[in-house]
């Protein structure tokens, strides 16, 4: 009995620091490199000073707003997102079977017998042909899937690629630490520069080929996820 309870303390000693490792790894912001921002490129090699006040090649747009416009500019974008979608399926079954087949008359008579005696009716006599056979099946499934969601609020991407027609292709990523939980907050997609405010935002409706992802880790919301043996008896594997 000492050795059991030996033993216990030892594995609740050596579980201790590993489940603080654990939570440690959890509470660590990752970053998707999918939604990385981008350095602006390098300026060209000015030119030595000839002693004018303005000097050709250095970078001064002095009738210029502060819109995004070249790569590595930031662009804020308005989340204004707001769907609503609903689904319903219904699907009911029913079949149903019945065959019989009477004692045949030959000859005027309905031949009987006694079956041999290896037979598990053998004990059994008059035994005639008349078979009688039926079965019923029926199913039947039913689901419904109510979603709304609604994102506001707002997140800093920057410019990564000005494509030839001017259109500019920005992403941008949002970390936020939340008591125990991390949240995640994902954008990409295509602007056109005459959608941009003239405050360098953009809303998030305007923005083509757009990618919006918000998740979260830790055990909010693992608390949400169905485990693997559920997941089994809901799947179409299921057998019943």
């Amino acid at each position: 009995m000492t050795t059991t309870i030996s033993r216990a303390l030892k594995y609740a000693v050596l579980l201790v620091p590993l489940s603080g490792m654990m939570l440690g790894c959890q509470s660590r912001l990752t970053r998707d490199p999918e939604f990385a921002a981008v350095r602006p490129p390098l300026p060209p090699a000015q030119p030595e000073a000839n002693g004018a006040i303005y000097q050709n090649g250095f970078d001064m747009r002095l009738f210029e707003d502060v819109k995004a416009r070249r790569v590595g500019d930031i662009l804020v974008v308005q989340l204004v997102e707001n769907t609503t979608s609903s689904k319903s399926n219904e699907t009911t079954i029913n079949k149903s079977t019945s065959t019989s087949i009477d004692n045949p008359t030959v000859f005027g008579t309905s031949p009987e017998f006694d079956l041999p005696g290896f037979f598990p009716l053998a004990n059994t006599s008059n035994v005639n042909l008349e078979t009688s056979l039926s079965s019923d099946h029926e199913f039947s499934g039913d689901s419904s899937s109510d979603q709304s969601n609604n994102l506001d609020g707002t997140i800093a991407v920057s410019v990564v690629e000005v494509l030839p027609n001017g259109n500019m292709m920005v992403r941008g990523e949002k970390r936020m630490t939340l008591n125990q939980g991390n949240e995640y907050v994902r954008i990409s997609g295509i602007v056109r520069p005459t959608d941009v405010l003239a405050n360098n935002t953009v809303l998030s409706t305007q923005i083509a080929d757009a990618t919006i992802t918000y998740t979260g880790e830790g055990p909010t919301d693992a608390s949400n996820v169905l485990g693997w043996l559920a997941k089994f008896f809901i799947s179409a594997i299921m057998p019943f």
